[in-house]
């Protein structure tokens, strides 16, 4: 197989991540020549899609797994919830530098708001949330949150919570109207778009098959309807959601070594009552059931795609072998290698309680599933909603020295000594904080020039290099502007 042409950069997936790293890249180094490749026939069909997703512009604003309780009943933690807003302020300020020069249209394309709610029930949840409001309410970037135990107020928020429900239960629920629905697989074809007018090759219907050191860089191995080839590049991407684990087993680059995936599916209720979608103008999350995975978190979220409104519940987890939506039966078991086998093993030794809830979840009736829903919304009727299949997830296993092995939910990125290979594992917050996590891939690769990007970067993202929760007049301007290049609240 003979490689017929050499790019300075190839990105591996059409999904949201290929494209804002292409993005970057040709912004401050417009001479690169680019070529991506997608597996199926268009971009961003995988977990991109806004039907694969909830949509949540993930900011921490109303996602409990990214503030766990204390164990002594002191004030949780803000670290984590306040480092992801951060980033998610890096992808404000990105699509607006990218709106202002017309590489994204208008906003209503892709953004709109939509208030993050936190809603639990029970004593001891509303406890905790009570005591995750007093921890955020002085945070810079989540100013504006307000919270609320009174069952009237909380209707007035999100009437669809509190019809029908007794009121003898506690319940309690935080709310803020910077919160956004953002239509991910909108923003990737819009990006694409300006990349193809820039130059940039963007080669559907191709899978790669494989990454390997070569003398010109790295060698990947393509295939398409017609027949197998090869390319070859200086740097290499890899964002293939799922497929992302076998293409950085096949480099053999030490730094993937122990790695393995986790796969779970999930499925959404989904309702176009415009009855019910007007009566619910938020995205609302609550606690995880016991034993389910933090991606599971409920929610009954507004989408807005296409410029139609619905209302989304879910998800519901399940267990399924593919790494992705359109990927095979064997993609787990093939995954598996003598330096993952610990790790994965012990895994699955940690974690049996997980797995008896997927199994539970896979063997759940549509009535079973219902129910949930009524949990959130008392009087709910399943005439009103269809059951749709959401896309795959595939959770991070990595090596630990003392347990041999965890699962790790987030996003990770796995990168060669050289910084010429990189790649992303895991789910959420992924997409929504995918500007901050290609932004170090892209410093990271060209090293020796990363000092003459800074200025350009600067221009398109004015808070980098900088903690805006430092500052709170910095913050507060930096939501300001943003909202008002992106038509939101």
């Amino acid at each position: 197989m003979i490689s017929t042409k050499h790019y300075d950069v190839v990105l591996v997936g059409g999904g949201i991540m290929s494209a804002t790293l292409g993005t970057l890249l040709k912004l401050v180094k417009p001479e690169l020549s680019i070529q991506v490749y997608e597996r199926l026939e268009a971009p961003a069909l995988e977990s991109t899609n806004p039907w694969n997703n909830a949509g949540t512009g993930h900011a921490a604003l109303c996602e409990l797994n990214y503030m766990p309780d204390s164990t002594d009943g002191s004030l949780p933690s803000p670290a984590k919830a306040v480092s992801i807003n951060e980033q998610f302020q890096i992808s404000r300020q990105f699509w607006s530098y990218l709106v202002e020069q017309g590489i994204l249209d208008d906003p209503d394309t892709f953004i709109h708001s939509v208030p993050h709610m936190t809603f639990v029930r029970g004593q001891k949840d509303v406890d905790y949330l009570t005591r995750r409001f007093e921890s955020l309410k002085s945070q810079p970037l989540f100013a504006g949150m307000e919270f609320s135990t009174d069952p009237a107020k909380i209707a007035e928020w999100a009437p669809l919570l509190i019809e029908g429900r007794s009121g003898s239960e506690p319940i309690a629920a935080t709310r803020i109207e910077s919160g956004t629905d953002v239509d991910f697989g909108s923003i990737t074809r819009q990006l694409f778009a300006w990349l193809a007018q820039q130059g940039v090759e963007i080669a559907t219907g191709h899978e790669v098959k494989s990454v390997k050191r070569s003398d010109d860089g790295w060698r990947l191995r393509v295939a398409n309807q017609e027949k197998p080839f090869a390319v070859t590049a200086d740097k290499v991407f890899v964002g293939a959601g799922g497929w992302a684990l076998k293409l950085l087993q096949s480099s053999g680059i030490p730094e993937a070594k122990g790695y393995g995936s986790f796969p779970v599916s999930g499925a959404f209720l989904r309702t176009y009552n415009p009855e019910l979608v007007e009566q619910h103008q938020a995205k609302v999350y609550s606690q995880a059931s016991v034993g389910a995975p933090p991606m599971s978190v409920p929610h009954l979220d507004t989408r807005v795609v296409d410029g139609e409104k619905s209302l989304l519940f879910g998800p519901y987890a399940g267990a399924n072998p593919k790494f992705l939506k359109n990927g095979s039966i064997f993609d787990l078991p093939f995954s598996i290698r003598f330096a993952n086998m610990i790790p994965y093993l012990a895994v699955g030794a940690a974690n049996l309680p997980l797995v008896k809830y997927l199994v539970s979840e896979v063997l759940k009736t549509n009535r079973q599933k219902f129910e949930a829903l009524l949990e959130f919304v008392p009087t709910a009727d399943p005439l009103d909603w269809d059951l749709i299949i959401a896309g795959q997830r595939a959770q991070v296993i990595k090596k630990d020295a003392t347990k041999g092995g965890v699962l790790q939910f987030g996003t990770e990125v796995i990168m060669s000594a050289d910084g010429s290979l990189s790649g992303l594992l895991g789910a959420s917050p992924g997409a929504s904080t995918g500007t901050d996590i290609m932004l170090k891939i892209l410093l990271n690769s060209f090293t020796e020039e990363s000092a003459t990007f800074e200025p350009k970067i600067r221009q398109m993202i004015p808070s980098f290099g900088t903690v805006l929760s430092d500052d709170p007049k910095k913050a507060a301007a930096s939501l300001k502007a943003t909202a008002k290049t992106l038509k939101i609240k």
